[in-house]
């Protein structure tokens, strides 16, 4: 992994920096090869409990694709290579079991905007901008924001950002319902980095199980997933931390999660 992706463990938190602050942290194919060594990393490393996602600098958490490189590709090449590659990795990290939080800095557009809906938490400084601009390019988003902005957004909406390409500031992306937060922007590492040391308290193996119902969950009819969760609380049932956490309760203790 080169410098292009920062990898760092604070504690029980993975933070991950997109370090291409001359580009605007525009993802290619290497960075998008190394953002995924860091994902499997943190994945991978027992200690993490949750991951974030960030920019370098303070202009942009990813402002995009790298331009350049799009314009020198045709069709099926971008299919085969970038474009499998973007949907690959953001995958990757939209189906992590451990909860992912966006710290968005600055712009978030494109593949930024993309990037982001792959995560689970949104927290955006009072700089940040967004969109899907890829129209007024004589494109449309292919990284995934096509598919998970009208599940997340309103349909009207989804389509309104993607037929006319405007960028919104944070305040109209929270009122959307895109990001969960806006702040100063000289309180965003802090205000992240609080809630996901909030989040590593909580028992790992439980979160995974969570995450697991909720995103097996959002691709079933309404039956088979009601389903899955009963069978899902069963096993969190079976678990050492469900019996910790109710007899710290009852205790009136703070619980040690085990992940067990």
């Amino acid at each position: 992994m080169s410098d292009r992706i920062i990898y760092e463990r604070r504690d029980a938190v993975g933070l991950i920096t997109i370090n291409r602050p001359a580009t605007l942290n525009a993802l290619d194919m290497d960075t998008l090869a190394d953002l995924d060594v860091a994902v499997t990393r943190a994945e991978r490393d027992p200690e993490v409990r949750v991951i974030v996602f960030t920019g370098a600098g303070d202009r942009a958490f990813v402002a995009g694709g790298d331009i350049a490189d799009l314009n020198s590709r045709q069709g099926l090449p971008h299919y085969l290579e970038l474009g499998e590659r973007l949907h690959v990795v953001f995958r990757h990290i939209e189906m992590l079991d451990k909860p992912t939080i966006s710290a968005i800095n600055g712009w978030a557009l494109g593949g930024g905007t993309e990037l982001l809906l792959c995560t689970d938490i949104r927290i955006a400084a009072d700089s940040a901008k967004f969109g899907l601009p890829e129209i007024t390019l004589g494109l449309f988003p292919g990284a995934g924001g096509t598919q998970r902005m009208i599940r997340q957004l309103p349909l009207c909406k989804a389509k309104e950002l993607m037929f006319t390409g405007d960028r919104i500031d944070a305040a109209a992306a929270e009122r959307l319902g895109l990001i969960n937060q806006v702040v100063p922007s000289g309180e965003l590492t802090a205000t992240v980095m609080a809630l996901a040391e909030r989040i590593a308290a909580k028992s790992p193996l439980v979160l995974k199980l969570l995450k697991r119902t909720l995103l097996d969950g959002d691709e079933m009819p309404l039956r088979a997933a009601l389903r899955h969760e009963q069978a899902m609380i069963g096993l969190v049932l079976d678990s050492a931390d469900a019996h910790e956490g109710c007899s710290a309760f009852v205790e009136k203790r703070k619980a040690q999660f085990k992940g067990q």
